[in-house]
């Protein structure tokens, strides 16, 4: 949908008039499953852009509050909910506003110290109680799950990427995944663990926000912002602190695997996007089969 400014205010003002003197400013860069636009200093509106999202909504606004308060790391709060409208078919959100910057290299001082802030909220998350918490599914896309529901998506990537790609060592990285399986308890999710999702304040983890692929099963899919973000020190200080297992570390290298080779094998991705999933399978093999 085309999500702008003035269909922003309008739903504003009809349904919570008391923030009508707010002004309001779409947030840059803007996400793919949710349109973000800043409400006054302290508020932000978040509304899906599909349909495919809109289970998210009632998810975030049930659990986001149950989680912030056992977790020392900020994360969304909603404050309102909106409702369908004629203008907009869907219901929305608005939540606290989270200062911060998206996390990028060249701002933060150091990087296995940053590494070690994730895997620490990554422990508290999962060490928070998942009672009753969302099993996998189309609300999130499967985070959590079993990787076996991408096998055939995988395979044919790999294929139609013929002689682009390694494809034995990408198979290896694959096979590798599919053999370890998660046979503990649920534990609580992100869903999208990027630096895009993580704000940093002083070099520090300050917030981590986006939970509209929130839910509860293997944590092994959060944990490949090891190959799209950190690497060699970082890499090491994330795995180090996050105490991952063998079979953990191999399911989530999976996760980063597809994800890279859906992407370069999408006809309609962009250079930057398409340069950055190479980057991070050659990342994936080369951790996976060290020269």
């Amino acid at each position: 949908m085309d999500i702008n400014t003035d269909l922003v205010r309008r739903l504003v003002d009809q349904q919570f008039p008391r923030w009508r003197s707010f002004p309001i400013q779409k947030i840059e860069p803007g996400g793919w499953d949710h349109r973000s636009f800043r409400l006054g200093s302290d508020l932000t509106v978040r509304l899906p852009s599909h349909s495919t999202y809109v289970a998210q909504v009632a998810k975030e606004q049930r659990w986001l509050p149950q989680l912030a308060s056992r977790l020392a790391i900020a994360i969304p709060t909603p404050v309102a909910m909106g409702l369908p409208s004629d203008e907009y078919p869907w219901p929305w959100s608005v939540y606290r506003w989270i200062e911060g910057e998206t996390a990028r290299g060249a701002h933060i001082a150091n990087l296995p110290r940053f590494a070690a802030d994730v895997a620490d909220f990554l422990k508290a998350l999962q060490a928070t109680d998942a009672t009753e918490g969302p099993l996998p599914g189309s609300h999130n896309f499967y985070r959590g799950g079993d990787l076996r529901i991408y096998h055939d998506e995988t395979r044919s990537a790999i294929r139609s990427l013929g002689t682009h790609i390694d494809q034995a060592a990408a198979t290896a990285v694959w096979q590798a995944a599919l053999h370890e399986t998660w046979s503990d308890i649920p534990v609580w999710v992100h869903g999208d663990v990027a630096s895009t999702n993580l704000l940093v304040q002083d070099s520090r983890l300050s917030a981590v926000i986006d939970f509209g692929c929130l839910g509860i099963g293997d944590p092994a899919c959060d944990l490949t912002i090891a190959w799209t973000f950190f690497s060699g020190p970082s890499r090491e200080a994330f795995r180090s602190h996050l105490e991952a297992d063998a079979g953990t570390w191999a399911r989530a290298r999976g996760w980063a695997l597809w994800k890279a080779l859906i992407t370069l094998a999408d006809k309609r991705t962009d250079v930057p996007k398409r340069q950055e999933a190479r980057r991070v399978l050659h990342e994936v093999i080369t951790e996976f089969m060290p020269l």
